[in-house]
């Protein structure tokens, strides 16, 4: 009988198919001709069946589905153990925002997915799905280390390494999925980052754009509850009904995280046929919690594993992050049945692909689908002895016991990528080296920029946020507020006001030689009642980065970064532990009207400036948003708004109040 020339053929080794009948082979063989498998069974029949170019004797292995990492954001390799024990927003705006913004670009990028590259290789991972900056050289270095990958282009509200303004990002991700669409390797997807991350416009955006080319959309969802609690303060709603109203659940959405879900919002996931990205190591690590994985399951959402990038993790290890999982549905809700190693090893592999919307495609061990192989030596001591009475004992092999080190060969796409634990497409030593130069340059620059005003910001205080990148506004000179206010009452002008206050603003700014661009207030708001008298006193610290300014006919747009808290310590504390060089005052009584005109939202005050000018009035006219578009759009309308209000064009002051002095 003539024999069918192949490819590959891995031979007597117990072949965990993980189809739908989950069946395992004891002497078992997988055949692969180019980049399929095209039979899978005893390894004497398929011996006999095929001549094969190469073969692999597994005996003593188990041959696996490549695992699937369903949530990374692999370049982060570069910044493993750069800040760990912190808070997450400490960790995030603190040290790695800073950190990317002055290092990632795309030859970190390159070299960061390498050396992740050549980690998971080593750890049987065939699959991984990414969210992070320049997800060109992403995916380009996966095919150069020959994995396959979903790579979802970050799209943020604020700048971002790759972008200064959403616009840019979303341009980007467009032009990348058009080079990258109908790849063998890269499936390239749209990456809002998370609801807290992104206005409405640009998440609706996203989302059009991830249909529009059927693509996934990758996002962060309920990963914190500061993220939820801030969701329901803000929109009066949880995370996913709100995404939901943006539209981004229409998307192949693949959700990381998900710690915070209530039954509702589950059942909305599994409606909309969205995967979950479960990340354990992660979540326990930044103390975000722990999701209910079996009770998703158990609702029939697709879920799978994911380690999150290297820098919160800190490795790339599906074994590791395997048994984690199971170990924690069990622990943390008291159900020693929960989540069993044959589930687990499904979230590894089935599911996992199945999350990432590639189900038809990788995951399992059957005819017709993508060679994505590892196989895995069995007769180490930590796994032994092996028993016969319990036909699923191999689950509990592979879950409980085996190690990512025991991997020794790969084949993604009928490809062999690691042969007897050699690389063959990478060459670690030189991307050691190249990582350890990151290193040292990074640590330089945190060395440089200690005492930074974020980051003590960061360690004292809640719910410090990033506000709007983009600022634009104008002041005029005012004889009195009078003619100003006639205009604003006037039911013609135009003007819908939907609220306006009164308060008493005492503004202290705390000024840095080492840093003269950057500038810390301190705000104390009175809120004035029809009386006069006061209703409500808050305070907040905000911290306002260098500016960069384009200037309009009759208003600045300035381009800075802001972040913003609740000021809950008094004024001499802040003083004694910021320690700045000089201070400044700013005293005022204001008038606020929150304007829309021309269906654009404006804040208009009207200003008695006590300190530094006495008795002096002005009119202010500004905005903020995350747009660059938007922001170009209301320097122009600020035009109209002044003519409207009857301001004089000579008596306009395109600076800050703080500036006066």
């Amino acid at each position: 009988m003539s024999t069918q020339p192949i490819d590959w053929l891995l031979t007597h080794g117990i072949v965990v198919t993980m189809n739908d009948t989950y069946q395992l082979i004891e002497d078992g063989a997988v055949a692969v001709k180019g980049s399929e498998i095209i039979a899978v069974g005893e390894s004497a029949q398929l011996e006999a069946r095929f001549a094969p170019n190469r073969t692999l004797d597994c005996t003593g292995c188990a041959i696996i589905p490549g695992l699937i990492n369903a949530h990374t954001h692999v370049p982060m390799t570069l910044l493993r153990g750069l800040a760990n024990d912190l808070r997450l927003d400490v960790w995030l705006y603190g040290y790695m925002m800073p950190v990317e913004r002055e290092f990632v670009g795309s030859d970190f990028c390159r070299v960061g997915t390498l050396l992740g590259c050549a980690e998971m290789i080593r750890s049987g991972i065939s699959t991984f799905c990414d969210m992070y900056y320049y997800e060109d050289e992403i995916a380009h270095a996966t095919v150069e280390a020959g994995m396959r990958a979903i790579c979802a282009q970050t799209i943020l509200k604020f700048p971002a390494p790759d972008a200064t303004s959403y616009e840019e990002s979303l341009a980007y991700c467009r032009g990348f999925i058009q080079r990258w669409l109908g790849h063998p390797l890269i499936v390239p997807a749209v990456g809002p980052h998370a609801a807290y991350t992104s206005t409405p416009e640009m998440l609706q955006a996203s989302a059009a754009l991830a249909l529009e080319y059927d693509v996934p959309l990758h996002i962060h969802i309920s990963e914190t509850t500061l993220e939820v609690e801030g969701s329901k303060a803000q929109y009066d709603m949880p995370v996913v009904p709100w995404l939901e109203q943006q539209n981004i659940l229409q998307a192949k959405v693949i959700a990381a995280h998900c710690v915070h879900l209530d039954e509702s919002e589950m059942h909305t996931l599994k409606r909309h046929r969205a995967g979950v990205a479960h990340c354990p190591s992660s979540n326990l690590k930044l103390a975000s919690g722990v999701a209910q994985v079996q009770r998703m399951l158990d609702i029939g959402i697709d879920v799978g594993i994911g380690t999150d990038g290297p820098a919160s993790n800190n490795d790339l290890d599906m074994f590791e992050e395997t048994r984690l999982a199971a170990f924690l549905a069990k622990g943390c809700f008291s159900d020693p049945m929960a989540l069993p190693a044959k589930a687990a090893f499904a979230l590894a592999t089935i599911e996992g692909a199945r999350a990432l919307h590639l189900g038809n495609l990788i995951g399992s061990l059957e005819v017709g689908k993508l060679a994505d192989i590892a196989v895995v030596e069995l007769g180490h001591t930590h796994t032994t002895p092996k028993f016969q009475r319990d036909t699923d004992a191999i689950y509990s092999q592979l879950v409980y016991a085996a190690k990512s080190t025991d991997v020794r060969d790969l084949l993604v796409n009928g490809q062999s990528l690691m042969r007897d634990r050699e690389l063959l497409t990478l060459d670690e030593d030189s991307l050691k080296i190249q990582a350890e130069e990151f290193a040292r340059r990074i640590d330089s620059f945190l060395v440089a920029r200690e005492g930074n005003l974020l980051s003590k910001l960061l360690a004292i205080g809640s719910g410090v946020i990033p506000q709007e990148s983009f600022e634009i506004q104008v002041k005029v000179r005012l004889q009195t507020p009078e003619s100003v206010l006639a205009k604003l009452d006037d039911a013609n002008s135009g003007l819908t006001i939907p609220r306006s206050s009164v308060r008493n603003q005492y503004d202290t700014y705390f000024l840095f030689k080492k840093r003269e661009m950057e500038r810390l207030r301190h705000r104390e708001d009175e809120v004035l009642d029809e009386r006069g008298e006061i209703r409500e006193v808050f305070y907040t610290m905000t911290l306002m980065g260098p500016a960069r300014e384009r200037e309009y006919d009759n208003s600045i747009v300035l381009t800075r970064s802001r972040y913003a808290a609740p000021a809950d310590r008094s004024l001499r504390f802040y003083r004694e532990y910021f320690q700045p060089d000089g201070e400044r005052q700013v005293i005022k009584r204001r008038q606020r009207f929150h304007i829309i005109y021309k269906e654009t939202d404006f804040a208009i005050n009207l200003d008695q400036v006590r300190t530094p000018e006495e008795n002096g009035y002005y009119l202010e006219i500004k905005s903020r948003t995350w747009s660059a578009r938007d922001a170009k759009n209301k320097a122009e309308l600020i035009g109209e708004l002044l003519e409207l209000l009857g301001a004089k064009t000579e008596d306009i002051l395109k600076i800050e109040y703080i500036d006066f002095a």
